[in-house]
């Protein structure tokens, strides 16, 4: 009994520590992309393909510091995706309400 309770409480520690990290990757991702916003409204006079360069830069980055955190190249991406659409949501709603 106690090495079967051990064994359920590391699996809950593990559990835990896993979603620290897709906590941890999305809140570091949110600032990446209120960086490539701010940087986007910068340079909003630019050519529009240097807008989706700078797009593909932040991504890139996005994925690096994601996986380098979680260490799983296909959570990463899809974190990555969660992130980015809850940040467009946010960013479209902002800014119909906000004119």
């Amino acid at each position: 009994m106690f090495s079967l309770l051990q064994y359920g409480k590391e699996i809950i520690q593990v559990w835990w520590w896993e979603e620290l990290k897709v906590y941890t990757v999305v809140l570091l991702q949110m600032i990446i992309w209120s960086g490539y916003t701010f940087i986007e409204w910068l340079s909003k006079h630019d050519h529009p393909l240097y807008n989706v360069i700078m797009f593909i830069i932040f991504f890139y980055l996005a994925i690096i510091i994601g996986n380098y955190i979680m260490k799983s190249a296909k959570k990463t991406f899809l974190v990555t995706l969660i992130s980015l659409a809850i940040y467009a949501s946010f960013h479209l709603t902002m800014s119909i309400f906000i004119v």
